[in-house]
């Protein structure tokens, strides 16, 4: 199939997986009556909805902004982990592979704990922004102190250091408090948020320049996937090149997780799923990543809010469930490929 049918498809898995999320739950809202509201909120269009002011404020203020919120953080993550597995040639490294898991975990874990009495759910995602750059900013200069901070096998041996040291951090904390560990927990596990469209201004020109930024080296993800040598000799600056989609990949992901929390998986779910369909040329992998990352947490949130509708299940959780029956499906697939 030609790349631009591949394009229509996933555009049109992610257009499915966004009404899907706007009109599935406990409220039940029919897509013409959906649909009409919409047009009604178009300027000059002579059109009156057909739902009740509840049911409007229902879809419009939570319903969608959530639903916008899933796609973005889906498509970040996705697209972070296949430049990530591009740029250190790693197939299992996925968008926290550099310590910003473990750095943002430590700000919410401390903004938790000791801004509770400053509106901590206003403070939360700033704090954990910051602790993921600030746990990448730390992987990065280690790694430069080995005398080769731009290859790949450092970067990634320093963030194994700087993911364990903050976790070692962030145990204490949780130990010293052990009142907030369901607070912190709970934000851990992964969620979307459900205030309005506040998330959706504050995520969305981080996502929206991280995402350019990667796309704008698809080409030289393909060059290096040769090796870093063989990518030299082509004319490319191989650790200009690393650092610029890592700095793309990390501010993107931390700002996804200080809004959604840690969702694992699906930075590593769904482009080795997009590989054995598709095909592995970056060019093709990381627009095919920003729609079907979009569309699959989407529909995961789905799950997680109606599963056990009133109650919800964490989305990580969800993730986590279709993650390791993924592996095991790969690992058989390879081996069979191997023999």
């Amino acid at each position: 199939m030609s790349p631009r049918l591949w394009i229509l498809a996933g555009a049109l898995f992610l257009v499915v997986s966004l009404v899907i999320g706007a009109l599935v739950g406990p409220v039940h809202i029919g897509f013409g009556d959906a649909f009409e509201s919409a047009l009604a909120r178009i300027p000059f269009v002579p059109v009156h909805t057909p739902l009740s002011p509840t049911n409007e404020a229902i879809l419009w203020d939570i319903r969608v902004p959530r639903v916008i919120v899933g796609a973005l953080v889906g498509a970040m993550l996705a697209t972070a982990g296949a430049s990530y597995q591009g740029v250190f040639r790693n197939p299992l490294a996925d968008p926290y592979l550099l310590g910003v898991a473990a750095g943002a975990g430590l700000g919410a874990t401390l903004a938790v704990v000791y801004l509770r009495g400053v509106d901590f759910q206003n403070t939360l995602p700033p704090a954990a922004f910051a602790g993921g750059a600030i746990a990448v900013v730390a992987a990065y200069a280690i790694g430069r102190t080995a005398g080769i901070g731009s290859g790949g096998a450092t970067l990634i041996l320093a963030g194994v250091t700087v993911a364990a040291f903050f976790t070692a951090v962030q145990t204490f904390v949780q130990q010293e408090h052990s009142d907030t560990i369901q607070e912190v927990y709970s934000w851990i596990l992964g969620r979307l948020p459900s205030s309005g469209w506040r998330d959706v201004v504050l995520l969305l020109p981080y996502v929206a320049v991280a995402i350019t930024g990667i796309l704008l080296h698809r080409r030289l993800l393909d060059v290096l996937s040769v090796g870093d040598e063989e990518a030299a000799s082509l004319g490319v600056n191989v650790g200009r090149v690393r650092l610029a989609v890592v700095i793309c990949a990390t501010v993107g992901t931390a700002a996804a997780v200080a809004v959604s929390g840690l969702i694992g998986f699906v930075g590593i779910i769904v482009p080795h799923a997009i590989r054995l369909i598709a095909g592995p040329s970056y060019r093709l992998l990381l627009p095919l990543s920003v729609l079907v990352g979009g569309g699959f947490l989407v529909l995961a949130d789905v799950i997680a809010r109606t599963a056990l509708s009133p109650a919800e299940i964490p989305i990580g959780v969800v993730t986590a469930f279709f993650g390791a029956p993924f592996f095991a499906v790969v690992l058989r697939t390879s081996r069979r490929m191997a023999a």
